[in-house]
């Protein structure tokens, strides 16, 4: 990086000589230097207040049972800025006080102190608005340097100084102020863009006229607009040529196509997803020996959560190219089958009845859409039955509902005396065989 140089040296001298100036009036007695002195007192007397005051709020915040989330931000805020407080709120009435004694120009550093002060603990109190953390400290350091500049008046110099430090490549120049304006500008934008996407995102979320699928394509549609558009919008409001960055974006497009096919293809297959209704958030499906429901729908995969807690990330491809049951794509009933076998004994009339009474008791069974039981075959040891019932709550779980209809069925079982056979065996001995015994000791 080249500066322009006689613009940059001009700078620092002028910036030099007024330091200069500024230290000589405080190297012999007079009311700068006495202005100094009493902002070093104010500073220490504003430490040792924060050093007993500190203790005493701890423990009365302690004291308080049942504050609000707010109340204890805000008294951490205070906590932590407690020093800036004090020091604010004794400067500004001594400021007060000096300009009805005595002549403005006496008071005159302790009041841009004062004004420093109270500036800088706006900006630190505003800045706590912005939730990410790094945008934040971003966005407290930017304001305090540029306050601070404005009201020592050397917001003109600083722009100049940054202004100088510039590269140039042909026609092409960048400077240090045009990527601090592009910055701040494309932060400002980015801001705007997040809080317009929260909102859009709560209303949206809220609409139940629009499916699932529809409102996750939205929020990702205006996700993409609005970023997009302040990037955009931010380089160009800076006097950036896009026209360059569109060849450049088109180049590296190319490449990455061919290094980043399954990357692609999973977004197209996400969009593809979105689009069809296939599947959305909620719905209970199972692909291979993944059953669970589906918790969200990415860009580039789809999270599954089962019952027993894992989150499974499945690509959307697997999604579009695989086989996928979805158990409640049209409609959330779901018909459950169980088999069981009851002995040769037993009546299988009054099998039949108590199966369906059994399986109707479960509370999840539905009792609006016909349970059914029917023979399917005669085994070695028992006779086969296949009992069938629905459910409308997949994604509370499968295997539980059946846990629940086979201890029905037991139950029900035992009282009317129905019994569940085990395979038998029998060893017959033929006539003229001799049967040999051994003692267990042998």
């Amino acid at each position: 990086m080249q500066p322009d140089t006689p613009d940059l040296m001009e700078q620092i001298a002028q910036l030099l000589a007024r330091a200069e100036f500024f230290l000589r009036g405080l190297a012999s007695p007079g009311w700068p230097l006495y202005q100094v002195l009493i902002l070093f007192g104010l500073i220490v007397l504003s430490y040792l207040l924060s050093l007993v005051l500190r203790p005493r709020l701890d423990a009365w915040v302690r004291g308080k049972e049942g504050l609000s989330k707010w109340r204890l931000r805000l008294f951490v805020m205070v906590q932590q800025r407690l020093k800036l407080i004090l020091f604010t709120l004794m400067a500004w009435p001594l400021v007060g006080v000096m300009r009805e004694m005595m002549l403005p120009s006496r008071s005159y550093i302790i009041a841009l102190a004062a004004t420093l002060a109270l500036s800088w603990l706006i900006v630190r109190l505003a800045a706590r608005l912005i939730g990410n953390r790094t945008l934040r400290r971003v966005v407290t350091w930017g304001l305090l340097a540029y306050v601070t500049l404005f009201f020592l008046g050397l917001t003109d110099e600083a722009m100049v100084f940054l202004d100088g430090l510039a590269i140039t490549f042909g026609d092409f120049r960048l400077s240090a102020l045009t990527v601090l304006k592009a910055l701040i500008i494309t932060t400002a934008l980015f801001v705007a863009a997040r809080a317009l996407t929260h909102t859009a995102t709560t209303q949206v979320q809220q609409n139940e006229d629009i499916s699932p699928s529809m409102r996750v394509l939205i929020v990702k549609f205006l996700q993409i607009a609005l970023y997009s558009g302040a990037f955009f919008i931010g380089l160009k409001a800076v006097g950036f040529d896009l026209t360059g960055l569109a060849v450049l974006s088109g180049a590296i497009g190319v490449g990455l196509g061919f290094g980043l096919q399954k990357v692609v293809s999973n977004l197209v297959s996400g969009v593809i997803i979105l689009l069809d209704k296939s599947i959305k958030p909620g719905d209970v499906i199972s692909l291979g020996d993944t059953f669970g429901w589906i918790e969200a729908l990415g860009a580039r995969y789809v999270s599954v959560v089962t019952r027993d807690g894992r989150e499974y990330l499945i690509p959307n491809e697997d999604l579009i190219t695989g086989q996928v049951v979805n158990w409640s794509h049209s409609n959330e009933f779901v018909r459950i089958d169980l088999f069981f076998g009851t002995s040769y004994h037993d009546d299988p009339h009054l099998v039949r009845k108590v199966a369906i009474e059994a399986a109707q008791s479960v509370n999840r069974v539905l009792k609006h859409r016909p349970t059914v039981c029917h023979i399917t075959g005669f085994g070695d040891s028992s006779v086969d039955y296949i009992l069938r019932f629905w459910i409308t709550d997949p994604v509370e779980g499968l295997t539980n509902v059946r846990g629940a209809v086979y201890l029905a069925l037991w139950d029900a079982f035992q009282e009317n005396g129905i019994s569940i056979p085990f395979p038998q065996r029998e060893v017959r001995v033929l006539e003229g065989s001799t049967l040999t015994t051994r003692n267990a000791s042998e």
